[in-house]
């Protein structure tokens, strides 16, 4: 078992989790997380944007977890998932350097939202890149 993985997929479900939050708790936690006040605004008016949205990046969210503990030999082995790995890493790690473009130029966010949420981003992508790496001849 690959303890990087591991923590990967975890730390991949407890956003899912949060995401899941957001769809619960409404407005208050899609502000409080940084979603953008339009996106809060549309929760507090019942719209179903907010939710379609978020549902969407839990189900990725989750999808990645599952690919993570896979790899890691929590759970069964996954198709493709050499290929899978390797585009769940670029995404965070990408995700993560490219954020920090935004941080003085938001775009309907905060500047800390695109601060905390690269630096996350990017420290899930070194985990995913260092599991990877360990796992890549078994994979």
């Amino acid at each position: 078992m690959n303890i990087f993985l591991i923590i990967a997929g975890t730390l991949s479900a407890i956003v899912a989790v949060l995401h899941i939050g957001c769809i619960y708790f409404g407005a208050s936690w899609y502000r409080f997380f940084g979603a953008g006040e339009q996106m809060a605004i549309l929760a507090e008016q019942g719209r179903i944007q907010p939710t379609i949205i978020t549902t969407g990046i839990v189900l990725v969210l989750s999808i990645w977890s599952l690919y993570a503990f896979s790899a890691a030999g929590v759970i069964f082995r996954l198709p493709l998932i050499r290929i899978a790995l390797i585009l769940i890493t670029l995404i965070y790690l990408v995700r993560g350097i490219a954020g920090l473009f935004f941080v003085n130029s938001p775009m309907g966010r905060s500047p800390e939202f695109w601060l905390w949420s690269s630096l996350i981003c990017l420290c899930f992508g070194i985990i995913h890149l260092i599991g990877l790496k360990q796992e890549w001849v078994r994979l």
